[in-house]
């Protein structure tokens, strides 16, 4: 179980931080839907959209995208193995 565990982690890395580059910049369904029906008008600007990773970028430099995703990878898995540890069922 931990090798798979590993290689779940590996694999999961090396898709952030190859695949991420192929992400694309336009707006997705639920953005395309809210600015043609006017929803979007309303819209505010999320607190933390001048993060350090909005924008699937690094301090907005494009050319750091990969690494966007490998952070996120890393706190996602961080935060859910963290949470499956603290709910295991205990023996």
């Amino acid at each position: 179980m931990k090798r798979f565990f590993v290689w779940f982690g590996l694999v999961s890395l090396v898709l952030a931080g190859a695949v991420s580059y192929l992400a694309n910049a336009n707006p997705d369904g639920l953005d395309y839907v809210t600015e043609r029906h006017g929803i979007a008008e309303h819209a505010e600007e999320h607190p933390l959209s001048g993060g350090p990773f909005a924008d699937y970028a690094l301090d907005g430099d494009d050319s750091f995208t990969g690494l966007a995703g490998v952070v996120g990878v890393v706190v996602t898995l961080v935060v859910a193995g963290g949470l499956f540890w603290l709910l295991r069922k205990k023996a």
